[in-house]
């Protein structure tokens, strides 16, 4: 009896060992999928930040521009409809990228109405590190982020006036004393903003105010 039961245990003792072995295996694994997972993240947190970063300092740039499009007829909707960020912002994503230990590996603008976009491919500088997986130790994480720099305004029309004293002679004449156009009342988000050009420094917060500056999905 005794003789039986060494033998039985003699032969479990293999699977045992095969169980533990999976066991451990599965644990590195799960381990290796855990470092993948997390480098992915750090590389979309670095690209995130690269877009934005590119995004805002492109938006910084274009104040002077709208304000002098808005002295032209018709220049508000030239100004939206063309591209105003080539190639800004390219060092700040460099830096930001460089922050989150990665390098922007792609880097371009693309050009919509009332709305840029620009997008950050990033490549993280460090490994997903060993792993019972084959190829980890060499491996980078890459990620690519798009924001978009966009108008958020709608502009009020001025009221034609309702005077019938005010013929169109007093209107040409009036329109011809005017050497500044405005002022302009537009609605962002909701909320009024009054652009008065004759005024020497009309809004000095006038781009966050007029653009939006967020991710979206591409």
């Amino acid at each position: 009896m005794a003789t039986r039961q060494r033998g039985q245990a003699g032969q479990a003792f293999p699977i045992y060992i095969v169980m533990v072995a999976g066991l451990l295996f599965l644990a590195f694994a799960l381990f290796a999928v855990g470092q993948a997972s997390a480098a992915r993240n750090g590389a979309q947190g670095a690209a995130d930040a690269a877009a934005l970063a590119a995004a805002q300092e492109a938006r910084e740039e274009l104040r002077v521009p709208f304000l002098q499009a808005l002295r032209e007829p018709d220049g508000l909707n030239e100004f939206l409809g063309g591209s105003q960020n080539p190639g800004l912002g390219r060092e700040e994503a460099d830096r930001l990228a460089a922050r989150n230990r990665s390098d922007v590996t792609g880097f371009y603008w693309r050009q919509g109405f009332w709305q840029d976009r620009v997008t950050a491919r990033v490549k993280t500088r460090y490994t997903v590190g060993n792993s019972v997986l084959p190829s980890t130790k060499d491996r980078h994480a890459t990620a690519s982020a798009t924001a978009v720099v966009e108008f958020r305004c709608s502009l009020k029309t001025t009221p034609e006036p309702t005077d019938p004293r005010q013929g169109d002679d007093d209107e040409k004449d009036k329109d011809d004393s005017k050497d500044t156009p405005g002022p302009f009342e537009f609605t962002c988000d909701g909320r009024p903003v009054i652009i008065d050009l004759d005024s020497s420094d009309p809004l000095a917060e006038l781009s966050k105010l007029i653009f939006a500056v967020h991710l979206i999905d591409d």
